[in-house]
């Protein structure tokens, strides 16, 4: 198993969201977690990349942890590929550049790799945020709302990307509001899990 969470709970400002989830994501496998806003999707996909203590439960990765959020964490006055590039050493050191270069070209944003990501559109910020997951070439994605922003050529593309991650061992938990094509893939109805 990649990632396994046992009768997971998540409490935040002293509010329960959710208790009682539990799932295995094994390599090539993808969940996709629904429900209403404010029901505690994000707030489950922090808790599975760790950076949210769960309230109950356990949480077990085997994998490195690729995590796509709304908040880019990319320096505004950076150009795309240098601040993707900062990111990738992070992640995982050595070939860098050319990881950026390749997962740039995958999302299509190699014609304007070289401007502040300031410039960028919601659009471009949603694929520069892929090319980060991308450019980590880490087994386990993590993906918030991925689609939100994107046109239908991008949101092609984005099924493409986790079709091609999955093909190659990866697994995959998103969350979405949008129709994805993902074969396969099980979904976790996170309002089941609300406490009464």
């Amino acid at each position: 198993m990649i990632l396994s969470l046992t009768r997971v709970a998540c409490a935040r400002g002293g509010r329960l969201l959710f208790a009682g989830v539990s799932l295995d994501l094994a390599p090539g496998e993808a969940m996709i977690v629904t429900g209403p806003n404010g029901i505690g999707k994000s707030s489950l996909l922090r808790v599975a990349a760790g950076l949210l203590a769960p309230f109950d439960g356990i949480v077990v990765r085997s994998a490195p942890v690729a995590l796509m959020t709304d908040d880019l964490a990319l320096d505004a006055e950076r150009t795309l590929a240098d601040v993707l590039t900062f990111w990738a050493r992070l992640d995982r050191g050595g070939a860098a550049r050319e990881r950026v270069a390749a997962a740039i070209e995958t999302v299509g944003l190699s014609p304007i790799a070289g401007i502040p990501v300031r410039l960028l559109s919601t659009g471009q910020r949603r694929r520069a945020a892929l090319a980060r997951v991308l450019a980590s070439q880490v087994p386990l994605w993590l993906l918030d709302e991925p689609g939100n922003g994107l046109d239908s050529a991008g949101l092609a593309m984005l099924e493409q990307v986790i079709a091609r991650h999955r093909a190659g061992g990866g697994a995959v938990v998103l969350t979405t509001h949008q129709p994805l094509s993902v074969p396969g893939a099980r979904t976790l109805a996170l309002d089941e899990r609300v406490p009464a």
